[in-house]
């Protein structure tokens, strides 16, 4: 066991993400890594090891006892990734332990462009080594201001990158369409691909690149994407199950060119901010996609009622709807999603700012619905929140920036005894007094204030 003062400082934990020190060894600089929802991280565990650990003393002044612990006994489920990247510093056979693969499943490395190379004495740079996140079997990966020669460089340094990395993310990058091409021909292996603010590569670069191995793909923020890039998704990727498309361009031409093979396969479509896209391109898209069961039409501010009633008629299967900061949606829409979505559970309405307390009562029908959104809906109020206290299948809710909530219709919550978790930020109704009555009559249910 290595003594206190041989040990490396401590991670740092910050946004619910996991920060090395620049000096440690056996990591890559001050690379992030994270998982699950910021919640979730943030979430410590009552202990470490279990009731041996003694309370009120860190983990280095562990008992004799423990430190012949045998290693396959540590519990996978106590250890959050903090705990982790800490307790692999305390000596190399707890890193052995502690860097096998099945700790490390589901976690994402976040490296910048910046960490990814050092420095030389005679100033040229050098890659850094990957062999770290090579023996806990790295699958996944977030790289953030790379470049075409970053990349190749990821590629020619991390040993799983042919075959063993599923999926990569690449926020804020220069790829250009020969980069593009270079990362998919080369990662054989990759089944899933997220392209955000990455403005050098061109639709001619995904029709030259594309792969059909890709089951997931994500574009956002991406100047260069039109009407072309999803004839290209179309045409090239016919195992598709997860589109999610945040572009400006986009028309209702777009919305028709999917293929019945992905009407087959594709299960998710989120489309952000397309607005151009009106209740044209809802009959496109219904028509080619008829297995939908998440869709997101969030700031697709030219959708009216008739696109709802639409998406109500032909994608019967929906579990998942997002309608948020769609400001012509009013009570007729949540209608015809009341009268046919009976198998929807999630409901997203932030900012549809023209839901009345009459919408709220076509809802109040819905026996699958567990989670509904209702931020910033304006014209909400106490009565229209009568009608979600017999909704006894709801676990989340949310009605946070609701202005006309008072004290009283809040206090009614309370008739939710299954709800999980209430988010009441900047409610003026949501005061002192009513989080101290949730405590004592919803015990059970976590409250956002």
């Amino acid at each position: 066991m290595s003594t206190p003062s041989e040990l490396k400082s401590p991670c740092v934990t910050r946004n619910g993400m996991v920060k090395l020190p620049p000096s440690q060894p056996n990591g890559l600089g001050s690379a992030s890594i994270t998982k699950g929802t910021p919640a979730a991280k943030n979430r410590l565990s009552a202990s470490l090891l279990g009731s041996d650990l003694e309370p009120g003393k860190p983990h280095l002044g562990l008992k004799p006892s423990l430190r012949q612990l045998p290693p396959l006994t540590l519990p996978k489920p106590i250890l959050l990734e903090p705990e982790k990247c800490v307790l692999a510093q305390v000596c190399k056979t707890w890193r052995k332990v502690l860097y096998q693969p099945k700790f490390w499943e589901g976690v994402t490395p976040i490296l910048h462009a910046k960490e990814l190379y050092t420095m030389l004495p005679n100033g040229e740079k050098e890659f850094v080594s990957l062999q770290a996140f090579a023996l806990r079997g790295f699958q996944s990966f977030c790289l953030v201001g790379v470049s075409d020669l970053d990349i190749c460089e990821f590629i020619d340094n991390y040993p799983l990158s042919k075959k063993g990395v599923r999926s990569v993310s690449l926020k804020r990058s220069t790829i250009t369409d020969a980069g593009l091409e270079v990362m998919l021909e080369q990662m054989q292996g990759l089944m899933h691909l997220e392209l955000s603010g990455c403005n050098d590569f061109t639709e001619a670069g995904l029709w030259s690149s594309l792969n059909a191995r890709l089951t997931s793909l994500s574009v956002s923020d991406c100047i260069n994407v039109a009407d072309d890039a999803i004839a290209a998704i179309s045409q090239l990727l016919p195992n598709l199950s997860e589109l999610s498309l945040q572009a400006y361009h986009v028309t209702d031409t777009a919305m028709a060119y999917f293929t019945a093979k992905q009407g087959y396969t594709t299960h998710t479509l989120r489309l952000h901010s397309c607005w151009e896209i009106t209740n044209h391109g809802v009959v496109n898209m219904v028509h080619s996609l008829p297995n939908l069961t998440a869709l997101s039409l969030s700031g697709c501010s030219k959708i009216t009622d008739d696109g709802v009633e639409l998406v109500a008629e032909n994608l019967r299967k929906l579990r998942s709807l997002d309608l948020s900061w769609c400001p012509r949606i009013t009570d007729m829409a949540l209608e015809y999603i009341a009268c046919d979505l009976h198998k929807l559970e999630e409901l997203v309405l932030d900012r549809c700012v023209r839901i009345t307390d009459t919408g709220l009562g076509y809802l109040s029908t819905m026996s699958s619905l567990r989670s509904l959104y209702l931020r910033w809906c304006c014209q909400v109020q106490d009565f229209g929140l009568q009608h979600l206290f017999g909704m006894r299948s709801l676990r989340l809710l949310s009605l946070a920036g609701c202005p006309l909530l008072t004290t009283t219709g809040l206090s009614g919550l309370i008739q939710l005894q299954e709800l999980e978790e209430l988010e009441l930020t900047n409610c003026p109704g949501a005061t002192a007094e009513l989080f101290k009555y949730y405590s004592q009559h919803l015990p059970h249910c976590m409250v956002i204030e």
